[in-house]
């Protein structure tokens, strides 16, 4: 059967999949079925004689993980594929602590931080080390302790590290190492490490138990790493350490995808794999069979720009297809609008799927306006990067009880669900409990299953209520061995009333909130018979359920399955792909974003950034950018991004007579010696004067001085003037004021403005 598959191959897959000894560095351009390669590679291993306990397959995502084992089953079989150790780096890396807990003076049954969890802890921290909170902001601190963990930065060492505190101290943080060295107290204390402490603690168990080391060295005989260009600093370490003996690593990347350095991802790992394995094999994946000609080649184009790069021409044979088209709106609201209008179009005149569009944009902030837009026209549409299902309150409140069943060392879920439902157990009384804990260096647990000890600290009534409580959440722990996940969460759902709680409530959000509730227990069902088909002759206990849901990724955590137009950041599309991709704010200082404008390393990975956008698209690749937007209350006038400039214009529709897009020859050579002469981008873009330029031929004056007359009294036949284009006549208009938009000749040609907001004056009626 192997065999039928290598044929469906093209031949340059084909030889990735064949060359499996040694280290291999396999570079696959966006859309060149780089998921395909690896699944027949890891069945042709077996072919081969190879284990599957022996094949460590790391990805990003458990959607990714759970597809290529799908595969590779068909391929090799279910039963076979099942003991291949495949899924993402901290789900692998999890279960290894877990094993090896011990040796780091944890237990096996450890809790897994979210980022709620862990600001919750380290505000907290702030509060108690009475720190100004609007100096010292939970992101900001997070930020820098998990940049620390990523680069194998402990507590320890960011204590006694100078250059660090001196950094801390420009940046008007000079207590950093103080929260930081407390925070790992209080997640220790609670048995508790959040995501960049399993990368972390994997890296310290091998360096300090040199035979625990040797054993997963010799267990995982080949090593294939997905995505290699997102890989930290700590995740690269651990995987050269496991292959340095047999060397048979496998990484599969794409240096022009690499976008997520704010995470502490370094190019650099795949960019520089030959010089860490100089017998290196090198495979090119170039064929694109996702996205039309036009598509591939403007992509292209555009990448090229780029210094840093591991060159490769990649290429379609797929339809020609349309050009990028490029739609210039005169404010952001338009801009909603033009896109809404256009998905719309699309649909009825394609026969597209809301599905089959996605409207992608720098920055979270900018989905406003769309989703506004989209709603006044009905349509429907799915926030990536709202308030995801599991971070529900509700739902976090039900995974608390759950987790203080499996681990009652975890300091924030007993202090969220000791008082839900309500018990009459006060903020007053959880504070003097938790203060009482910090000082004696006890968890929370500790402290309420002892309280006899502390005198007359907490009256006769609130001791019954607590232990009330503990001896309820014990009924719990001491069944959780004899009943599977799905059972004990049910049970401990009625029985500590939540479902009758919220079934109470019967507004919206009531019964919204208790929908959920019932939501989750099916997916709690469906992972317990699904585990239980996987692996009949395992329990499935709550735990397991507990570490599958705090490793999902902000990608598996996603629905992808409704009929719904899609709204995200550019970073978060990366992965996907759409029929038709509306890539919005395409502007200097918002894309590349103005905090890239210092850097020529920060402008190449907005430029790769903007390369993942337009690589999303398989039909229609549409760029729109506004020429004002409304910032702090006022229009600011915004020049298009020099990204749409260094696409070639073979493979571009640029608006028609509205903005010069074109560079001179010795502006362009200033950019390609960028790196050179240590130019920033803003000098640069300062001094490209002809680099969008309007056309403003009847002297119009300024937008913002510009006297304009009611939008609502404009009629079909009226001359009008515009502060940009210049005088025109109203050929027609649709909808009802507020939302009317009309159509003007200019002697430009044809605009379509939203009267409400085109800043109109009114000359004649003809």
């Amino acid at each position: 059967m192997i065999n039928n598959f290598l044929e469906e191959l093209n031949q340059s897959q084909k030889n990735a999949v064949l060359n499996f000894l040694g280290p291999n560095l396999i570079i696959a351009g966006a859309g060149s079925g780089k998921t395909k390669v690896l699944t027949v590679r890891i069945a042709y291993l077996i072919s081969q004689g190879v284990k599957p306990y022996q094949i460590l397959a790391l990805t990003f995502t458990n959607k990714a993980s759970a597809e290529m084992r799908e595969r590779i089953g068909k391929l090799v079989g279910k039963e076979q594929a099942q003991y291949i150790v495949s899924g993402t780096f901290h789900k692998i890396f999890a279960k290894i602590l877990r094993i090896e807990a011990e040796k780091l003076k944890y237990t096996s049954n450890f809790t897994i931080y979210d980022t709620t969890d862990t600001k919750s802890v380290i505000k907290k921290i702030i509060n108690d080390l009475r720190l100004d909170p609007e100096t010292y902001k939970p992101n900001a601190v997070l930020s820098r302790i998990s940049m620390a963990k990523n680069n194998l930065v402990t507590a320890q060492v960011y204590k006694n590290n100078s250059q660090l505190k001196t950094n801390d101290r420009l940046s008007r943080m000079p207590e950093i190492y103080r929260i930081y060295e407390q925070y790992q107290l209080r997640c220790r204390q609670s048995n508790a490490m959040d995501f960049d402490d399993l990368l972390l603690n994997i890296n310290i168990l091998f360096r300090d138990n040199p035979e625990i080391a040797e054993k997963y060295k010799k267990r995982f005989q080949f090593i294939l790493v997905d995505e290699y260009q997102d890989t930290n600093l700590s995740q690269y370490l651990i995987i050269k350490k496991l292959a340095e003996d047999h060397r048979n690593i496998t990484v599969v990347g794409d240096d022009a995808q690499s976008i997520y350095s704010f995470r502490g991802a370094k190019i650099e790992n795949i960019l520089n794999f030959r010089n860490d394995y100089t017998d290196y094999k090198l495979f090119k994946l170039e064929q694109n069979y996702r996205s039309t000609k036009m598509i591939v080649n403007a992509a292209n184009s555009l990448i090229e720009k780029n210094k840093e790069q591991i060159r490769k021409k990649v290429f379609s044979n797929n339809d020609t297809g349309s050009k990028i088209k490029v739609i210039m709106s005169n404010t952001d609201v338009e801009e909603g609008y033009n896109v809404a209008s256009n998905i719309f179009d699309l649909t009825y005149s394609n026969n597209y799927k809301y599905s089959d569009f996605a409207i992608l944009y720098r920055t979270n902030q900018q989905s406003r306006i769309f989703e506004e837009a989209l709603r006044k026209r009905n349509m429907p549409y799915r926030l990536y990067g709202g308030t995801v299902f599991y971070q529900r309150k509700e739902i976090k409140d039900m995974l608390s009880y759950l987790r203080v069943v499996v681990n009652t060392q975890d300091n924030e879920a007993v202090k969220r669900i000791i008082n839900y439902p309500k018990r009459g157990i006060g903020e007053t009384t959880l504070e003097k409990i938790e203060n009482i804990a910090i000082s004696e260096n006890k968890t929370i647990w500790a402290v309420i299953t002892n309280l006899h000890n502390y005198g007359t600290a907490f009256n006769a009534g609130t001791q019954n209520k607590i232990l009330e409580f503990t001896n309820f959440v014990n009924t719990f722990i001491h069944q959780q061995n004899n009943l599977n996940a799905y059972d004990l969460s049910l049970k401990i759902a009625q029985d500590a009333g939540i479902l009758k709680d919220l079934f109470l409530d019967k507004s919206p959000e009531g019964i919204s909130h208790y929908e959920n509730i019932k939501e989750l227990l099916n997916g709690i069902k469906e992972f317990t018979e699904q585990e239980l088909e996987d692996n009949p002759e395992n329990p499935i206990k709550l735990e397991n359920y507990l570490e599958n849901v705090a490793l999902l990724t902000d990608a598996d955590k996603n629905d992808t399955n409704s009929d719904k137009i899609s709204l995200m950041t550019v970073h978060s599309a990366k992965g996907l792909e759409f029929s038709n991709v509306y890539i919005v704010g395409v502007e200097q200082d918002l894309f590349p974003s103005q905090m890239a404008s210092n850097s020529a390393k920060d402008i190449e990975e907005e430029r790769r950034l903007f390369y993942v956008a337009i690589t999303r698209a398989k039909e229609n690749a549409i760029i729109t950018y506004a020429t004002s937007r409304r910032k702090w209350g006022n229009f600011t006038f915004c020049n298009p991004s020099i990204f749409i400039s260094e696409i070639n214009p073979e493979f571009i529709d640029l608006p028609r007579n509205t903005i010069n897009f074109k560079t001179n020859k010795a502006q362009e050579s200033k950019f390609e010696n960028f790196n050179e002469k240590k130019e920033t981008f803003s000098n640069f873009s300062k001094k490209t004067t002809t680099f969008a330029t309007f056309k403003n031929t009847n002297n119009t004056t300024s937008f913002n001085s510009f006297s304009s007359d009611d939008g609502s009294k404009i009629e079909v036949g009226m001359i009008v003037e515009h502060f940009r284009f210049g005088k025109g006549q109203v050929v027609s208009i649709e909808d009802k004021w507020p939302n009317s938009k009309a159509e003007i000749t200019f002697p430009t040609g044809k605009k379509q403005l939203l009267l409400k907001f085109a800043k109109l004056k009114i000359i004649k009626f003809e």
